[in-house]
């Protein structure tokens, strides 16, 4: 995959705290969408902890609508935040201070965080060493016989982590080509022959 489609450069994102709210406002909607919501809140000066956390619902639904269930994802975004500073008192290096098990487990205590969006903010913001899953990599995955296609999250999690070093530059790379194999090849309707991957068919 690597020297079919080269350094992927993910997650896009010019400070943690931006990979993390881009974390969760990419739930059910694509990256594109995700950015528009990222300028509209660095435009008015609340991309910081700091600015989500003085902003009411409302209007941070308002700033993040390009990005789709906006008045869900306002709450997902304002409960995480509310989260940072009754723990971390609103800061992110105070929570990435955190030991990886018990930092995953407090992240998927909170309301709208699941396992993929806790394992992409400690990968990508935290530089913690732990494996991303999404849909690509299952279907990825299971059509190559790897894996089987009922494998939950933390089956399919278990599977890279028991056959890959814990290395965070390798499952940041790793994930972020799988993404792309998915969206370029293993559709829904594969297109296989030009597939980095169609040997191992």
């Amino acid at each position: 995959m690597f020297d079919a489609l080269g350094p992927q450069r993910w997650w896009p994102g010019e400070t943690p705290f931006e990979v993390v709210i881009g974390a969760i406002l990419t739930q059910n909607t694509n990256w594109s969408n995700v950015e528009k919501a990222i300028r509209n809140l660095k435009a008015a000066g609340r991309l910081s902890p700091e600015g989500i956390h003085e902003l009411n619902v409302t209007e941070l639904a308002q700033l993040i609508r390009p990005s789709g269930f906006f008045n869900v994802k306002a709450r997902r975004v304002k409960t995480f935040i509310n989260w940072l500073f009754s723990r971390y008192e609103g800061s992110l290096s105070k929570m990435f201070a955190q030991d990886l098990a018990i930092l995953r487990d407090d992240l998927l205590s909170v309301k709208g965080i699941g396992p993929e969006t806790a394992d992409s903010i400690l990968l990508y913001a935290g530089n913690f060493p732990t494996f991303v899953v999404d849909a690509y990599t299952h279907r990825i995955f299971s059509r190559h016989g790897f894996i089987p296609e009922e494998s939950t999250y933390d089956e399919m999690k278990s599977f890279f982590e028991g056959n890959l070093p814990k290395d965070v530059k390798l499952y940041n790379e790793y994930h972020a080509l799988l993404v792309n194999i998915g969206k370029m090849f293993c559709k829904p309707k594969k297109i296989c022959e030009p597939c980095p991957l169609r040997d191992f068919l």
